[in-house]
């Protein structure tokens, strides 16, 4: 069960995430804030880093991602040994991830997902608990890709990072 929740976001999931954090603390989970406040543009990896990063620490126990549409986030986050996270869209899905994938990280898209619908998801992502069982083998099985594909060190991205330095790089886009 979760009880400290990291959540961070980029510019496109400061409301969600603001509608989050009220809705946690209302019901009585302590959250470390690590996301923008600001509507201004910000490069979610860096978000996505310091969530998955508390998690790893053990400051947080599960972690909540937001940018426009989730998905930059939830492929930031998964580069991260022992994450899993999820983007979810409906409720549903937030519960099948829990239960049967045992994710630690809940992916949102704060453009894409009405936020009348957000709590729902983020409600079911919550309630429910891994089962194991025969999910277990599917994640050993991760696990053990992800230590024979293990780096080096733990990396945390620049929180700037120019369009100068980013085109020198483009061989990775």
């Amino acid at each position: 069960m979760f009880k400290r929740i990291a959540i961070g976001n980029d510019h496109g999931g400061v409301e969600a995430k603001n509608l989050i954090v009220d809705y946690l603390t209302a019901h009585g989970y302590e959250v470390l804030n690590m996301g923008s406040d600001s509507e201004e543009i910000v490069r979610y990896p860096y978000y996505a880093a310091q969530v998955c990063n508390a998690i790893i620490e053990g400051k947080a126990d599960g972690g909540i991602l937001i940018c426009s549409t989730g998905i930059g986030m939830s492929i930031m986050a998964n580069k991260f040994k022992g994450i899993r996270a999820s983007l979810c869209t409906t409720p549903y899905l937030a519960q099948m991830t829990r239960r049967h994938n045992n994710s630690n990280v809940l992916c949102l898209g704060g453009k894409t997902t009405p936020l009348s619908e957000i709590l729902g998801i983020v409600e079911e992502w919550l309630r429910y608990e891994y089962e194991g069982g025969r999910h277990n083998i599917s994640l050993s099985m991760i696990a053990m890709g992800e230590d024979a594909m293990e780096g080096v060190c733990r990396w945390t991205p620049p929180q700037d990072l120019t369009p100068e330095e980013a085109d020198q790089r483009k061989e990775h886009v």
